[in-house]
């Protein structure tokens, strides 16, 4: 019987074109190369540090192989356990040691989760406008991309800046750089009184087939939710997101029994335990749980089967702050998962596909990780290289009296 497989080096590129990303790259004795996607939007240098300082030494010497035990190893042994820093890196981890087994075997990663139960994956991007013939503008192009799924969003009458909305036209980035974040001003009564009307404008704009999100960005305690809730009950949205801080779960019981519109929530989520309760009470409809944030792959097939036998569906958090190895990574367990719903699909600027260069691909709304050996992203670190890191942070935002939100 052959020696098995070691792994020799654990590298972590702490940099990007248009924006900052950590990456990681395990490479084997036998020449394997797999990449991961650490990425963590304001906290990527923390992660590479974990990486670098307390992952990368227990990796050497170990079977790239065994993929669940490298996983228990790594979440068990560090005693504290959970968070988005330890859980991103153990999903970068993760990521690459799939990748690696899906080269050694020759088979994309989907493959060795069992196999397609789909053809291709029904993914969602966003269309923003400071008023709504703007929105309305934007929500033609998004359809004219072909997206079946978009996440409709808009200004707020008498605020100045909105987080994931621009005044121009021009494509939203929502990581400022500088030392620290930009503060915006807030107002929850003003943001309820427009998003129905911007929400019944859009749905009255591209017709009933077409699947509309929303995303009220974990601002309200449940009474506003559910007052937003009941105010757009008849537009038939796909999904509601993040419409009040999950972190205590109790609240959604209350939210749950005062609107029946289709509730997402979990992006901010690293564990199947921050899930469980509202997986198990079935007190949302959708998990936005990131593969990379998550643990990894392994990780979420495991809260995706918890929800499967909840009757609650994936859909994953993919902003254009998590690489395209994520992005690769979430699709093949889309393509392998039943409950898997609806993919987040932001975009890359070119040179960030220049960088990353993979073999998934969009066309008519649809998503496809492609049939490339292991993840299918092969990463130009030359060109990484010339664009290093630079401190960058999403927003905060105040309510008009000088209070912080909740996000």
């Amino acid at each position: 019987m052959s020696k098995p497989d070691s792994i020799a080096a654990v590298d972590v590129l702490a940099a990007g074109p248009t924006r900052n990303f950590v990456t990681l790259k395990i490479t084997t004795e036998q020449g394997l190369v797999g990449w991961g996607d650490a990425t963590l939007n304001g906290r990527e240098l923390a992660v590479a540090a974990y990486l670098r300082d307390h992952l990368a030494p227990l990796l050497i010497g170990r079977d790239p192989a065994r993929i669940e035990d490298t996983w228990q190893y790594l979440y068990r042994g560090a005693y504290w356990r959970r968070g988005p820093v330890t859980m991103t890196s153990i999903g970068a981890v993760d990521l690459a040691l799939w990748d690696i087994k899906g080269k050694a075997a020759g088979l994309p990663v989907y493959q060795l989760l069992g196999g397609a139960v789909r053809d291709r994956i029904l993914s969602y991007t966003h269309a923003k406008g400071w008023d709504i013939p703007q929105l309305l503008d934007s929500l033609d192009a998004r359809l004219a991309q072909g997206f079946k799924a978009v996440r409709a969003q808009t200004g707020v009458p008498g605020l100045d800046i909105v987080y994931g909305v621009t005044r121009e036209d021009a494509a939203y980035e929502p990581a400022g750089r500088g030392i620290a974040p930009v503060e915006e001003t807030w107002d929850t009564d003003a943001y309820l009184r427009h998003a129905p009307k911007a929400l019944e404008a859009a749905r009255s704009h591209i017709g009933p087939e077409v699947a509309l999100l929303h995303d009220a960005h974990h601002r309200l305690t449940p009474n506003e939710a559910a007052r937003l809730g009941r105010s757009v009950e008849d537009l038939g949205l796909f999904w509601l997101e993040d419409v009040t801080p999950a972190e205590n779960q109790e609240v959604l019981r209350t939210l749950r029994g005062r609107t029946t519109v289709p509730l997402a929530i979990g992006e901010v989520f690293n564990t199947i335990w921050e899930c469980q309760s509202l997986i198990t009470e079935q007190l949302i409809d959708y998990v936005r749980c990131c593969v990379t944030h998550a643990g990894g792959i392994s990780h979420l097939r495991r809260i995706a089967a918890l929800a499967d036998v909840w009757q609650i569906k994936l859909g994953p958090h993919g902003p254009s702050d998590v690489s395209p190895v994520a992005l690769a990574a979430s699709l093949h367990l889309g393509l392998a998962t039943p409950n898997f719903a609806i993919q987040e699909y932001m975009g890359y600027d070119p040179l960030v596909h220049e960088v990353f260069r993979h073999a998934w691909s969009y066309e008519d709304g649809h998503l496809h990780p492609g049939d490339a050996p292991g993840l299918g992203v092969e990463v130009d670190e030359e060109l990484t290289a010339r664009h290093p890191y630079e401190p960058a942070y999403l927003p905060v935002a105040r309510r008009r009296d000088g209070s912080m939100t909740d996000w």
